[in-house]
């Protein structure tokens, strides 16, 4: 029998106490043991709690306890979650965290610790809730360079656009829906600014690549300033506006990666990611572009991926899982200014015609979009592909110049 200790009882951390408990025979069966939950670590009271008895304030409690031999993190954010993983696995105990944080701006420090202990520190659920991914990069991809990441990474978000294409709702009525349905926080910033994106395409870049991408090394932009408008434009351009965390490995060795709303083609297999549902494109050298979809949060997804990595840790207590990064450095992320790209521009001016006139002798020929009811004096249009920086200085000039540049979308190539 082998002793686990659960830190957090919150939606994630009843979840994996509740699949543990109830898939009990089969768990045992797969891991070769059986699984005992002995402490649940909350501050927290349970009265009337089926598992009262294995509640406790006190960390220190699983700490020193030489029976508990892996330690489920399910509490969220860095502290004190950084402070308590660390410990246990300085003391010699396996940890399994869906701490997207926590991975995000600590993976390579913890890594390290549980490889100088020959540990297990196993995060699969910290992307994509219960679609299978962190596995799949590391193990079953292994044979592959992998050439580019992109996906639809955070379902709050995915689910506001969707209701914003399909219903026309506005981005405002459309985020109180969700925080109505449970699916956006009632502080939804790290959602909807792009935060919770960016920690995950950090966390699938560290994996894929071999060195860790931090949070502030990522240009990120959420999707509060997407107006219908915008997302008339997208159809009438051919496509939909997704939010997409994308990395790629550039030949001089750096990664040029962001989380932005991107303009995504009906073609891609990412233009049909509907509602909460996630999408990651992982695109190898010699398997070609495989998509992962499911939903990428929840409680019973994400307790599953959870309980998926306490087995693991339960098979490989000799042999530890090849789970590694390095150190990440300032200079291994290219400036996004740097990035090829073409941009969709909404803007307004009093004079359509010499608007057109200026903008064809800045950026060549450039795709013109209209929609039906357009507001007055409304334009919109799709450049080239240039530096970014270099639409963003013509686009500075441009609004010189009467034009006064309401939004930018980037043309995603997915």
């Amino acid at each position: 029998m082998v002793e686990i200790a659960v830190m957090g009882f919150g939606v994630v951390g009843s979840g994996v106490v509740e699949v543990l408990t109830e898939h009990a025979e089969n768990i045992a069966r797969r891991a070769k043991e059986q699984i005992h939950i002995k402490y649940i670590l909350d501050l927290r009271e349970f009265p009337g709690s089926p598992f009262e008895s294995k509640f406790t304030k006190s960390f220190d409690t699983i700490l020193n306890d030489p029976e508990v031999k892996i330690v489920v993190e399910v509490m969220g954010g860095l502290s004190p979650a950084f402070e308590f993983v660390k410990r246990c696995l300085e003391a010699g105990k396996s940890v399994v965290t869906s701490n997207k944080e926590l991975v995000a701006a600590k993976g390579a420090e913890l890594l390290k610790i549980a490889q100088k202990n020959n540990l297990n520190f196993l995060f699969e659920a910290s992307v994509g809730g219960g679609i299978p991914i962190i596995r799949p990069i590391s193990q079953c991809l292994a044979a592959n360079d992998v050439v580019e990441i992109a996906g639809i990474l955070n379902g709050t978000t995915n689910f506001i656009l969707t209701k914003m294409i399909r219903e026309q709702m506005t981005f405002e009525d459309a985020l109180t829906l969700a925080q109505k349905l449970g699916y956006a926080e009632r502080n939804p910033a790290a959602d909807v600014e792009g935060a919770d994106a960016c920690r995950k395409i950090c966390i699938l870049a560290s994996l894929a690549y071999g060195k860790h991408v931090y949070p502030e090394q990522v240009y990120t932009e959420g999707i509060t300033n997407i107006s219908l408008a915008d997302v008339k434009y997208a159809a009438a351009w051919g496509g939909v506006v997704k939010l997409i965390g994308q990395v790629k490995m550039m030949e001089n060795g750096k990664l040029q990666i962001i989380v932005c709303p991107m303009f995504i083609s009906r073609d891609s297999q990412l233009s049909n990611v509907d509602d909460v549902f996630n999408g990651i494109m992982v695109r190898g050298d010699s398997t070609g572009d495989i998509v992962f979809y499911g939903k990428g949060a929840g409680k019973l997804p994400t307790a599953s991926a959870v309980v998926a990595d306490v087995i693991d840790c339960v098979k490989h207590f000799k042999a530890r899982k090849y789970l590694f990064w390095d150190e990440g450095s300032k200079d291994y992320v290219e400036d996004y200014l740097l990035n090829d790209v073409a941009m969709f521009v909404r803007a307004k001016t009093d004079d359509e015609g010499l608007a057109f006139k200026n903008i064809n002798q800045m950026f060549g020929d450039v795709t013109r979009l209209s929609i039906p009811k357009a507001e007055y004096g409304e334009i919109a249009f799709v450049t080239g592909t240039m530096q970014e920086k270099e639409i963003a200085a013509k686009l500075t000039e441009l609004q010189t110049l009467g034009v006064s540049v309401a939004n930018t979308i980037r043309i995603g190539d997915l």
